[in-house]
């Protein structure tokens, strides 16, 4: 694993002060944010540019998120300490590790083979208690259910039922949704789930994201 220098700690500064000035205004997601050391989730030729606010390729034709959108569905799913969460998409690890620096309880499912078994050691060389699956991340986790929390960090063609049925009553799924009139468009969306199963629906503006995939991939 890359070292974590002083210059990482203060790019990462840096980062989160582009983070405040584009909205963010969460406290536990920006120091988190300013704790998780990026870097190390990235290629080594993509170092010196890790704590730009931009995506990058992780391999798998999958991406690291870049961190404004990764700190704004921090943000939307208003996570307190000890609150168990469900991340549909490891991916690299880093939502899962930021959620994790802000005290939630980390339950994270990744389809492609290569990138979990990527990802799953890191995690645990950096010292987050992270239970990482893999799997369909549509199917969930019920046997850890009920979750207080679920965020899907790709874009989904539905609200998966499976998922709402393993978040508790008054818990909140952030999910980028496609749009129903333009398939070239996602929605950011926050569901609170009410007592009677129905959730309340808020939309956060458009957003980009790799397609939600169903099948186990052996890739």
């Amino acid at each position: 694993m890359q070292e974590d220098n002083y210059r990482h700690r203060g790019m990462r500064q840096n980062l989160v002060q582009v983070l405040k000035d584009k909205g963010i205004s969460d406290v536990n997601v920006l120091n988190a944010i300013g704790e998780v050391p990026r870097h190390v989730f990235l290629e080594s030729s993509f170092v010196e540019f890790a704590y730009q606010d931009r995506p990058f390729p992780i391999g798998s034709g999958q991406t690291i998120s870049q961190p404004f959108t990764v700190a704004m569905q921090s943000q939307l799913l208003m996570v307190t300490k000890g609150m168990k969460v469900l991340e549909i998409g490891t991916g690299s690890g880093y939502q899962a590790c930021v959620l994790a620096q802000m005290g939630a309880k980390v339950f994270t499912i990744e389809r492609q083979r290569n990138l979990y078994n990527k990802t799953k050691p890191l995690l645990a060389e950096l010292h987050y208690h992270i239970k990482t699956f893999l799997g369909d991340g549509n199917k969930g986790l019920p046997t850890f259910a009920p979750f207080d929390r679920v965020i899907i960090t790709a874009a989904a063609p539905e609200i998966p039922q499976n998922l709402v049925d393993q978040l508790k009553t008054g818990g909140i799924m952030v999910i980028p949704l496609n749009d129903e009139t333009d398939a070239m468009k996602q929605r950011m969306l926050r569901l609170t789930k009410l007592k009677d199963g129905t959730m309340i629906r808020e939309e956060f503006g458009e957003c980009k994201f790799v397609p939600m995939l169903k099948e186990v991939g052996n890739d």
